[in-house]
């Protein structure tokens, strides 16, 4: 489906679209990166393994109250 030119679908020459996908590609490394380091942090501050005694009764408080919210919501 490319053109009679040679050309690609998307009209970048080749190497444009090898520029194109180094950006892309770093961009969702360093995208992956901030979002790795941002779920650590907030894992620091509030773990979210259910290591602890209460969290299992909490989680069922949550579920417990979604539900009673949900015929409301519906």
């Amino acid at each position: 489906m490319s053109s009679s030119d040679g050309g690609s679908l998307t009209g970048l020459s080749s190497e444009e679209a090898r520029e194109f996908h180094r950006i892309f590609v770093k961009s969702a490394i360093a995208f992956t990166g901030w979002a790795f380091a941002a779920h650590v942090l907030v894992w620091l501050w509030r773990p979210w393994s259910l290591a602890r005694e209460t969290a299992s009764v909490d989680m069922i408080e949550g579920v417990t109250t979604l539900a009673a919210m949900l015929p409301v919501l519906v």
